[in-house]
């Protein structure tokens, strides 16, 4: 019998689901996984959507993980600032053999110290905060720097996901995932990125979290810059 492949999700209150349930579910059908969603308790955490998901284990309780993955969400501004998340961050990432983040879930494992000299990429409206954690930003929907692996923004972690399942099982695996799931994305609009939505809709987009961004995220990600700084 072969060992199983612990896969570890962190999950925290105001996590973006999607960010988090895409890619467990491409990843739960990868030959041995084992899907974990790690928090500091076992009670539920209101997602940002309203409804609540359920962690499976507590930090002190998991096992050494194979494959690390920080989703993103607005619950990342306020773990920037939890040294407990990050302490669990760093050791896992210390030992996993796959370190990985999707949307801006990377700014946790940057804050973490996880990312110092390699590429990744996150959500466009939060991308321009990775240098600070020493992070090398790109601009794709998803990078592939060593044993670092990065998606995009919220949907890019079905890519992600498709991405490391083949590194994990081989593409032919990944392939009969993506068939047992039918991913064959077919998008009805075409304004999914900066570029194809243009600068008026872009505009448009950043205008209602201007506010969150300068006072809430903007110091955070400071804060926690700082903090690295001094731990190098």
């Amino acid at each position: 019998m072969t060992n199983p492949i612990h896969i570890g999700f962190l999950v925290f209150p105001k996590v973006t689901q999607l960010d988090l349930t895409g890619p467990a579910q491409v990843l739960s059908r990868v030959p041995g996984a084992k899907v974990h969603l790690a928090w500091k308790t076992m009670e539920p955490l209101v997602t940002d959507v309203g409804f609540s998901l359920n962690p499976t284990i507590t930090f002190e309780n998991c096992p050494q993980f194979d494959v690390l993955c920080a989703p993103g969400g607005f619950g990342v501004i306020e773990q920037l600032d939890d040294a407990q998340t990050l302490d669990f961050l760093r050791a896992q990432g210390q030992g996993a053999r796959y370190v990985t983040s999707v949307c801006n879930g990377s700014l946790l494992l940057g804050a973490a110290g996880l990312l110092q000299g390699y590429q990744s990429t996150c959500h466009w409206m939060w991308r321009h905060y990775l240098p600070q954690f020493g992070a090398q930003p790109v601009d794709a929907r998803v990078v592939h720097d060593r044993n670092r692996l990065s998606g995009g923004g919220v949907t890019s972690g079905i890519d992600f996901a498709f991405t490391l399942a083949a590194e994990l099982a081989g593409e032919e695996a990944a392939r009969m995932i993506q068939l047992g799931l039918e991913y064959n994305p077919q998008p009805p609009l075409d304004s999914g990125s900066p570029d194809k939505a243009g600068p008026e809709r872009v505009a448009r987009a950043r205008a209602p979290l201007q506010t969150l961004m300068r006072e809430s995220a903007d110091p955070a990600v400071a804060r926690a810059a700082r903090r690295l700084a001094a731990t190098n």
